[in-house]
């Protein structure tokens, strides 16, 4: 990630991050990705945000559609937001993300970890595409 990326959409991640840790605060660890899910997109919308969970994009390949990608959620057309009860955010966690970006077009992701009783976050931004010469 680059400097840049480092500042992409600051203020809405801080945000959702606030969101997640109230959310956190309340249920406690132990439950299961979808109770915090439906949780924080209910604390995202007393916020003010606007929130499209679990949204549809067609994937294609050469122009036919090959699978559907269905994120957890979006907030204000901006981030994707993928709730983990995980020990740690892995290899294959980023990865996803970067498909999430890549399909829907958007730059930001947030990766939030409700497993343990201190949330953690990481921030997955789109890297621009280089030119190879």
């Amino acid at each position: 990630m680059s400097a840049d990326d480092s500042r992409l959409h600051w203020e809405l991640s801080e945000s959702i991050i606030g969101a997640a840790m109230t959310v956190l605060n309340k249920l406690k660890p132990g439950l299961n990705e979808k109770a915090y899910e439906n949780s924080l997109v209910i604390e995202l919308r007393k916020r003010g945000h606007r929130v499209e969970q679990q949204k549809r994009f067609d994937v294609l390949y050469d122009g036919i559609v090959v699978d559907t990608l269905i994120p957890d959620f979006i907030v204000d057309e901006k981030v994707v937001v993928d709730p983990k009860v995980a020990e740690d955010f892995t290899p294959t966690h980023v990865s996803q993300m970067i498909g999430y970006l890549t399909i829907t077009g958007l730059d930001l992701a947030l990766l939030l970890n409700f497993k343990h009783m201190r949330l953690t976050w990481k921030r997955v931004a789109r890297s621009n595409p280089r030119s190879s010469a």
